[in-house]
């Protein structure tokens, strides 16, 4: 087998597949867009599925790619050898393209041709048919064929070799196993045997059926291929291991606590498997948080996972006698060593991972300690009632005043042989909401890091006005400071106001939520973001600048009227862009995503590559065009049937309700949106686009101008060309053609400069005529120039090899301390065994330096300029060689 390094797999990976003719699709955020009813990616086809159900891939019917994954439903188990939160799965598809004889042919290449893996010890598994769907003998045929024994294919049943949801495509898979040289642990030993002598390797799915509601199967249209690989696994394998936190992509982590913990890997079980879980859920937290998606701990959603695998890290740590400082220095070389190449929004996000993961640390830090302290009084008072139970109450009161995540006590009680009334828990949680909405005390003080506003009463809620208002009425019915909900605020303080009623848009779907004040009577609080909470509810950010607010207070919400402006700009020329572009690129044109603020509006969409000039022009007159024909922007509210009848967009992996908001402009553009937006196309003024580029592979980016802002933008470009044109002593409109002149005369400097510094090479060189011998049947001119750099050098060999007529020119030139080499071979000296490239390797290294090339010509660059006359001797001794060979 070949050992590799994660790096070298990845791109074997996805060269493998890109060289038949696959497209990498490059990997999608870790944190899901819940079209799946998943918080995280937890597969690579994951984000492929509705391909996989039949719609058209706009970068075509082959794909692949490396996509981070994150599973953490058997977190429990993270402390093997093997299992993991986060990992990597190799994937390849084909979407209704080939099927399973391409498909075995390039598995059994992948294993025995490119990871080297011996035939004989090679075994696949095939669905062995059930009352619905026949014995796959077409898969078992097409493994043989590629290569696998007969004898080392296995049949096994639905429960082992199907893959299928409630619904839809399905069909058999076939597993692919090494056998290691051990012998049989008994009569049924085979792939799935838990004896470790068979080691899965991959999987490939063929979905070749549609199951229907009654149960039924029928043949699929399209047909198609899910391959995955799990990197850790196949890497630590290939490397002749099984555990794979001895790779590199755990191994300098590892390494690093053994010597900051002062402990073995491997020595003790109890402490290697905490090495593991720091290792493993520090790896999860830095990708998380260093995610396109940026998540951060919160309490409910994917941030609560994120939270309880940063407070397991930090507990484990704490056995081993590490502290915050040592699990960032764990992130740190995550970061800045082992995914720095293959996760470049580690780097980009650096800063921002440490901060949120050395706070979230902090927070749990502080209660941790205590709350251990009374969970170890818990426990001793129940053993001394004979318990092996804790109870409900009591697990609630760790939650409540310590910040224990629930699941921590059950682990932490299940390391001591207990369990944990969780119905019990559960009711203490219900009883503890009722009281919150009995008295409505909304100072009591929460634990620490928990969001203030998820305890209040579903009852509270907001109305939002701001479709048809900026200004309006409304009743404060919560505030928080910090992390705890509060009956007041006072001046100086900044905090967060909930009012029944705002116009006030938060921020949701790309665009920037609104600013402005609220007031009562003198007392002003400036809003500077408006965002989302629990329950749906908007809350108003800010600080308050004169007075104070308590809850209840009746107050007037005004919104900045030219900030929702501009911003409003924006987004009504973003649904103008999107249509544009399918106009003018195709219907394959999909939003990837989306921003709108008051100052620019930044559209990413699906298009394979650089828009040309001519079709950013044609987009940005298209939109100019209807921004002129003054279309009237109305919004209507309807079921979501109505809406497709419609045909207005949708953005997929976005969840919309009952009844939805469509927005049309015109007869031109139709889409489903929630934003806020101008009354008419006119409004938005001018458009301009300022750039557009690549964001991932198959995401291009568009960031452009509205109203005002691109009038600025076109006023510091006449600037910039009006400052040129004095530079230039020239009028504005006579730019092009002085920068035309002055370019050719530039051209002709440059070109008599050539020829002066060829002819004092020349003249450097004088007459070489002298210096030429004859080796072995082919002459050799090598010789040394000073001050010619390598373009000169170059120039100097093409005329020094015409004079030779046949044979063989070696040059070295010495300027500003550097050496540069050449070596040129003609046609005859080819012939007899000359190699322009070999000699400059075997050569280059007397002067400190190292190059290559191809047989008729070669260069190398040094920095040993003493070594010059050794390499004109080796250059006569290597050629020599090469002829005499």
């Amino acid at each position: 087998m070949r050992q590799f390094t994660a790096d070298e797999l990845r791109k074997t990976w996805k060269q493998f597949y890109i060289d038949r003719r696959h497209v990498d699709v490059g990997a999608v955020s870790l944190v899901s867009d819940g079209s799946t009813g998943v918080m995280f990616n937890v597969a690579g086809m994951q984000p492929l599925m509705p391909y996989l159900l039949g719609k058209k891939h706009p970068l075509g019917k082959r794909l692949c790619n490396v996509q981070g994954c994150v599973r953490t439903n058997d977190i429990d188990s993270v402390g093997d050898k093997s299992h993991v939160t986060f990992f990597e799965m190799m994937g390849s598809w084909s979407l209704g393209d080939y099927f399973k004889e391409e498909r075995c042919k390039w598995s059994y290449e992948l294993l025995t041709e490119v990871f080297g893996f011996d035939a004989d010890h090679l075994a696949a598994t095939v669905f062995a048919g059930d009352e619905n769907a026949p014995r796959d003998e077409e898969g078992a045929g097409y493994r043989i064929a590629s290569g696998f024994k007969k004898e080392n294919i296995y049949y096994l049943p639905a429960e082992d070799n199907w893959w299928g949801l409630e619904y839809g495509p399905c069909g058999p898979d076939s597993e692919m196993f090494y056998i290691a040289d051990r012998q049989d642990c008994g009569p049924d030993c085979g792939p799935g045997c838990s004896c470790g002598k068979y080691t899965e390797l991959g999987n490939d799915v063929f979905m070749q059926y549609e199951k229907h509601h009654d149960g039924s199967l029928t043949p699929l249209k399209q047909k198609n291929v899910d391959t995955g690989w799990g990197l850790e696994r196949i890497l630590a394998f290939l490397n002749g291991s099984r555990d794979v936190y001895k790779v590199d992509v755990f191994a300098p982590v590892i390494s690093y606590i053994e010597k900051a913990a002062n402990v073995k890997y491997d020595e003790d079980e109890k402490l290697t498997r905490s090495m593991r879980i720091l290792a493993d859920h520090t790896r999860t937290a830095v990708m998380l948080i260093g995610d396109e998606a940026k998540l951060v701990p919160s309490n409910t959603g994917a941030g609560y996972i994120l939270r309880r695998l940063i407070r397991r890290a930090v507990r484990h740590a704490r056995i081993l006698g590490l502290k915050k400082a040592n699990i960032l220095e764990i992130a740190g070389i995550f970061m800045d060593e082992i995914y720095k190449e293959s996760y470049p929004n580690l780097t980009r996000n650096h800063e921002f991972v440490l901060t949120e993961l050395g706070r979230e640390i902090d927070r749990f830090e502080s209660t941790l300690e205590n709350g251990i302290k009374e969970f170890k009084k818990i426990i001793s008072a129940g053993a001394a009632e004979g318990k092996k139970e804790i109870a409900g109450k009591d697990a609630f009161f760790l939650y409540d005043t310590f910040g224990f995540p629930f699941e921590l006590t059950v682990e932490l009680a299940a390391e001591e042989g207990l369990t944990v009334d969780t119905e019990g828990f559960e009711r203490a949680m219900k009883e503890q909401k009722q009281k919150a909405r009995d008295s409505q005390n909304f100072a009591a003080t929460l634990e620490s890091g928990v969001s203030a506003f998820d305890t209040l009463d579903e009852s509270v809620s907001c109305t939002f006005t701001g479709y048809t208002q900026t200004v309006s009425e409304g009743r404060i019915v919560a505030m928080s400071q910090q992390d705890a909900l509060a009956d007041e605020l006072t001046k100086g303080q900044k905090g967060t106001i909930i009012t029944d009623r705002t116009p006030f848009y938060g921020t949701m779907g790309g665009q920037v939520g609104d600013i402005g004040i609220i007031e009562n009577g003198e007392a002003r609080f400036e809003v500077a973001e408006t965002v989302h909470v629990a329950g749906g509810r908007t809350a108003h950010i800010g600080t308050v600048l004169e007075g104070s607010f308590k809850c209840g207070d009746t107050v007037t919400l005004k919104v900045d009227e030219e900030n929702r402006a501009k911003t409003c700009r924006n987004h009504s020329a973003t649904h103008l862009l999107q249509k544009a572009l399918r106009e003018v690129l195709g219907d394959h044109v999909e939003q990837a995503g989306s921003y709108q603020d008051p100052d620019k509006t930044r559209f990413d969409f699906s298009h394979h590559q650089a828009m040309t000039a001519e079709e950013l022009s044609r987009v940005e007159d298209l939109v100019n065009e209807k921004i002129a024909e003054a279309l009237p922007v109305v919004t209507e509210e309807m079921t979501m049937e109505e809406a497709k009848k419609t045909g207005a967009m949708a953005l997929f992996g976005e969840k919309y309700g009952d009844r939805v908001r469509v927005v049309k402009m015109g007869d031109f553009s139709i889409e489903l949106c929630g934003g806020t937006h101008v009354s008419n196309t006119s409004h938005v003024g001018i458009f301009k686009i300022v750039s557009e580029s690549g964001v991932a592979a198959g995401v291009r980016r568009i960031e452009a101008l509205t109203g005002s802002n691109a009038r600025n933008y076109y006023k510091n470009v006449e600037d910039n060309l009006n400052n040129a044109a004095k530079l230039l002593k020239s009028n504005p409109s006579d730019i092009s053609e002085h920068i035309r002149k002055l370019q050719d005369e530039l051209k002709a400097l440059r070109s008599e400069n050539e020829s002066l510094k060829s002819k004092e090479a020349q003249a450097a060189l004088g007459d070489v005529s002298d210096q030429v011998k004859e080796v072995n049947g082919v002459k050799l001119l090598a010789a040394a120039v000073k001050g010619v750099d390598m373009n000169g050098l170059r120039d100097l060999g093409d005329q020094m090899k015409t004079k030779l007529g046949e044979g063989v020119v070696v040059l070295v030139s010495e300027a500003d301390g550097k050496v540069s080499l050449v070596a040129m071979a003609t046609d005859g000296a080819i012939k007899k065994g000359a190699h322009a490239g070999n000699l400059i390797k075997a050569v280059a290294p007397k002067v400190g330096g190292g190059g290559g090339g191809r047989p008729n010509m070669a260069q190398a660059g040094g920095k040993n300029p003493a070594g010059i006359a050794d390499a004109l001797k080796e250059a006569e001794n290597v050629l020599g060689q090469q002829i005499h060979a």
